[in-house]
């Protein structure tokens, strides 16, 4: 009875129907010349951050603008982005630098570029997009990181996750303190003048607002 034998059949029909796919995409790639592994597309120059650029940018720029090849896309060893997609990312914190570099901002405000150019940076010097060490960082811009992590963490609004409570965001801060990310002193100070629950109280909902074991969480931190 052709009945029972559809649940073999269907077994077998799906691995064929991915190889007659496989096979057509192969015919297609050999065809127009296009290599199954790499679909390549060199950067261009000016897209190259020359080593002794003025602003001092020293983001590892990927040799490709992209790699559309279907095993180079399967084969991502770490994380969900490959290095060109990764490059786009960080690239944003070019553009901003460069973009308030241009804007007619008050002498007052004349550090502004540089404050929202350095929240990527960590003390370890391992950050983007300029590889800064905490002495080559302003205390704005320390302090900027800081707030920016603490508002990621714990903001709501966004659609991939939701918001953490006050107790979780801060245990991810004090690793990321104990591993030379952020300014342990400024996170120290954070914490023991709770600045974190005055934000708190203003924007966050109540159920994100849990008991904080401040002295845990800088003995952990290594303060």
């Amino acid at each position: 009875d052709i009945c029972n034998q559809i649940p073999g059949c269907v077994g077998e029909f799906i691995p064929l129907c991915h190889l007659g796919l496989l096979a057509l995409m192969a015919v297609y790639f050999t065809e127009n010349r296009i290599s199954w592994v790499y679909v390549q597309s060199l950067r261009p120059e000016t897209e190259i951050i020359s080593p002794d650029n003025p602003s001092g940018f020293k983001l590892d720029v990927p040799e490709f603008k992209f790699n559309r090849g279907e095993l180079y896309n399967l084969s991502i060893t770490r994380g969900t982005l490959t290095p060109e997609e990764r490059y786009i990312i960080n690239n944003h914190i070019v553009q901003t630098i460069l973009m308030l570099s241009h804007l007619p901002f008050p002498s007052h405000l004349g550090n502004i570029a540089e404050i929202a150019g350095g929240h990527h940076e960590k003390m370890d010097g391992s950050g983007y997009p300029k590889r800064l060490k905490r002495e080559q960082m302003s205390l704005a811009a320390r302090m900027m990181a800081i707030a920016d992590i603490f508002e990621a963490l714990t903001a709501s609004d966004r659609p991939y996750k939701r918001g953490k409570t006050l107790s979780e965001a801060l245990k991810i801060m004090t690793g990321m303190c104990r591993d030379a990310h952020i300014d342990a002193q400024l996170f120290e100070l954070f914490l023991r003048e709770q600045i974190y629950m005055q934000y708190a109280r203003q924007f966050l909902e109540p159920h994100q607002i849990d008991t904080v074991d401040i002295e845990e969480l800088l003995l952990k931190a290594g303060r």
